[in-house]
C-alpha cells in the first residue's frame, strides 16, 4: 500500500455547497480523491439534496447544516449511509473541531467567523475564502493563527496570487501590493446608468462564475474594498501600501512591488480552482485540469484607474483602514445588512454605499480589542443601525 493511501490527508470543508465548496471538491477529485483525501466534516445550509450528495460521494465522516430545522431532512436523506449527521451552531463547531489538517474556510459572512477561529485554534491550516474572518477580526484572527501555530492559505485569487508572487522573496523588501479589480459589469456606467440596475445584470460578471454574494459586491466594489482590509492584515502591510487598479480582463490576478522597481505579477485564466489548489497543495503545485493561458490568444491586457466617485466602496474602505478600531468591522456588517436589502428589492443598487458610509459615520466609538464578543457587538449594532436607515428609506 502507498504511503499516499495508508497516510492520507485530513480535510474539512466549512461551506461545502457554496461555489468555493463545489470547486474545493472538484479539486480534491482532481488531485487524488479519497486515495490522497480524507474528508473529515463538511457543511452546507439549506441545499440539503446536494449536501448529502456531497458527502456519500467524497465518504464524509459528518454533514452538517447550519440551519437546525432541517436537521431531519439531512439526516433522512443520509439514512444508511453511516454518515454521521448535525446541525446548527454546535454542528457547526463539531464539523470545525474535527481533527481536520486542513480546513477550507468558506461559509459567506459573519456566520463563517466563529467555526473558522475554532479551526484555527486546533491549529489547523486555514485555507481562507470567508473574508469576514480578516476583515472583522483580522488582529484576532492573525493572533490566533500565530498562537496555535497553523497556516493561513489565502483562497481569494487576488490574495493568492500576492502570496505566491511572496513566496522566496524578502519582506523587507516589499514596497506595495497592487490588487486587480475586473470593474464588473458596470465598469463603463454611470451613476445615472447605476442608478437603475437589477439584481440579476448586478450579478452577471463578465469573467468569473461566482455566487450571488461574490458577484453583486464585484460589481458595487465591495468585494474588492474587502480584500482590501484582508490585505492589510495578511500580509501585515500599511495601509498605504495596499493599491487597487481595474484590469477588465482578469488574467493578472495581483502584483507585488519592490524597493528595487521590480513588480512581480501572477497571471492565469479566470478559475477558482488554480486558488484552491495552491492553498491544498501549497508549497508544492499540484496537476490540474484548468484550462491554460494562451499568450497568443491575448489581444491586449488593458489596466485603469479606479473611479471612486462611481464606486465609493474602495474610499470606504480606505476610510475603515485609518480610523481603526472596528470600523472594518462596522463597514462589512452595515455592507451584508444593504447588499440583503438591494437583492429583496428595497434599496437601489447605489444606495448600499450611501448606507455603509453612514452607519460608518454613526458609529466611531469602538474601540479596537481583541475579543470575538466586542467584534460581534459592533456587527449587531452596525447592521440595526443599517436596518433603521433602510427602514426610514423605505417609508419616505
Amino acid at each position: 500500500m502507498s504511503m499516499a493511501k495508508a497516510n492520507p490527508r485530513r480535510l474539512t470543508i466549512l461551506g461545502s455547497t457554496g461555489s468555493i465548496g463545489v470547486n474545493t471538491l472538484d479539486v480534491i477529485r482532481q488531485l487524488g480523491g479519497s486515495d490522497r483525501y480524507e474528508i473529515m466534516a463538511i457543511t452546507g445550509q439549506a441545499n440539503i439534496r446536494l449536501l448529502a450528495e456531497q458527502a456519500k460521494a467524497c465518504r464524509a465522516q459528518l454533514a452538517v447544516t447550519a440551519d437546525p430545522s432541517l436537521y431531519n431532512a439531512l439526516k433522512d436523506a443520509l439514512a444508511g449511509s453511516g454518515i454521521a449527521v448535525a446541525a446548527g451552531e454546535s454542528g457547526l463547531q463539531e464539523a470545525a473541531e474535527a481533527e481536520a489538517d486542513w480546513v477550507m474556510a468558506a461559509i459567506a459572512g459573519t456566520a463563517g467567523l466563529a467555526p473558522t477561529l475554532a479551526a484555527a485554534r486546533r491549529g489547523a491550516d486555514i485555507a481562507l475564502a470567508n473574508k469576514e474572518c480578516l476583515v472583522s477580526a483580522g488582529a484576532l484572527f492573525m493572533e490566533t493563527i500565530d498562537r496555535a501555530g497553523g497556516r493561513l492559505l489565502p483562497v481569494d485569487s487576488e490574495h493568492s496570487a500576492i502570496f505566491q508572487c511572496l513566496t522566496g522573496d524578502h519582506r523587507a523588501a516589499l514596497e506595495r501590493i497592487v490588487l486587480t479589480a475586473s470593474g464588473g459589469p458596470f465598469r463603463t456606467f454611470s451613476r445615472a446608468e447605476m442608478a437603475d440596475v437589477t439584481v440579476e445584470t448586478a450579478r452577471s460578471h463578465p469573467n468569473w462564475s461566482m455566487g450571488l454574494k461574490v458577484s453583486i459586491g464585484s460589481a458595487s466594489m465591495f468585494n474588492k474594498a474587502l480584500e482590501m482590509i484582508e490585505a492589510k492584515h495578511l500580509f501585515h502591510l500599511r495601509p498605504d501600501q495596499v493599491e487597487v487598479i481595474i484590469h477588465p480582463q482578469s488574467i493578472v490576478h495581483s502584483m507585488v512591488g519592490y524597493s528595487d522597481g521590480s513588480v512581480m505579477a501572477q497571471l492565469g485564466v479566470p478559475d477558482m480552482r488554480t486558488a484552491i489548489a495552491y492553498a491544498l497543495t501549497y508549497p508544492e503545485r499540484g496537476q490540474l485540469d484548468v484550462e491554460r493561458l494562451d499568450f497568443t490568444k491575448l489581444a491586449r491586457l488593458d489596466f485603469e484607474a479606479p473611479d471612486e466617485s462611481r464606486f465609493p466602496a474602495l474610499r470606504l474602505a480606505r476610510t475603515a483602514l485609518e480610523r481603526g478600531g472596528l470600523q472594518a468591522a462596522v463597514l462589512n456588517a452595515a455592507e451584508e445588512t444593504a447588499f440583503h436589502a438591494f437583492v429583496e428589492g428595497r434599496i437601489g443598487f447605489l444606495s448600499m454605499a450611501e448606507i455603509v458610509e453612514e452607519v460608518m459615520d454613526a458609529l466611531q466609538t469602538f474601540e479596537n480589542t481583541q475579543g470575538l464578543d466586542a467584534v460581534l457587538a459592533a456587527d449587531a449594532q452596525a447592521r440595526r443601525q443599517a436596518r433603521v436607515i433602510i427602514e426610514k428609506a423605505a417609508a419616505a
